[in-house]
């Protein structure tokens, strides 16, 4: 996957980016990741790119033509955008969902805002809007990240064990069992006995009730998006049951 940031820190991503399976990913070439620093592109003296809006208001935009220029400088270099995605609050948000349909595409492109606002005409470029939430950061670097790390890790090869990534929480539509590893007691802490037990059947079936259970104590608004089996739902009955005892 190719994948192309506009940002005037592009600093900012060093590390993150080299680091642990991102790194990995990018030094397997299973992600291939280029930065333009946009400022590079302003056509005024000053190498501002930003401006103050028509009409007043707070703040300062970033102006339409170093996005439009550094977007044609990185269009000729790959022959081609792929997906433009700016990084915006009015975008919609960021989920699983929206991360594997992304690890789909053969080549992203992340705009990252900074101060106020964009020049709307910057829209014209884009083909998705992405929000990480309801709230506001400082600038767009910080989604960008959060979007590739989670875009990245569902790629092939990039996780050692394939069976990893749908594994996950929000990836079925559940979050995940609760999980232990050696020693089997700690501090008078025990490891449930069904998964020392080596019974794979058993232990599919508690996970799957553990990880119903967690999801209606701690998430219920996702079980209401999904169409559980006939199994979940007797499950999910008997843990309402005992929730109430």
């Amino acid at each position: 996957m190719k994948i192309d940031i506009l940002s005037l820190f592009p600093e900012m991503f060093k590390g993150p980016l080299e680091s642990s399976i991102v790194g990995k990913a990018i030094e397997s070439k299973i992600i291939d990741v280029d930065i333009t620093n946009y400022r590079d592109f302003t056509s005024n003296k000053q190498h501002h790119v930003d401006d103050y809006p028509y009409g007043g208001g707070a703040g300062m935009l970033l102006q339409a033509q170093p996005i439009f220029d550094a977007l044609d400088y990185v269009e000729k270099k790959n022959d081609g955008l792929g997906s433009v995605i700016l990084l915006d609050p009015a975008g919609r948000q960021f989920n699983q969902k929206v991360a594997e349909e992304l690890s789909a595409k053969d080549h992203l492109t992340f705009i990252c805002g900074h101060y106020e606002g964009y020049d709307e005409r910057i829209r014209k470029r884009v083909t998705d809007e992405i929000s990480l939430g309801d709230y506001v950061l400082t600038g767009g670097e910080l989604g960008a990240m959060v979007i590739i790390d989670a875009t990245a890790r569902l790629l092939q090869g990039t996780l050692g064990n394939k069976d990893s990534a749908p594994g996950d929480s929000f990836s079925s539509g559940l979050l995940e069992y609760p999980q232990y590893t050696r020693p089997v007691s700690y501090r008078g802490m025990d490891v449930p006995e069904v998964l020392v037990s080596g019974n794979h059947q058993k232990i599919a079936q508690w996970r799957e009730y553990e990880s119903l259970r967690r999801t209606f104590l701690r998430r219920p608004d996702l079980l209401a998006k999904l169409e559980l089996t006939e199994q979940q739902k007797i499950m999910l009955d008997e843990i309402k049951s005992n929730t109430r005892k």
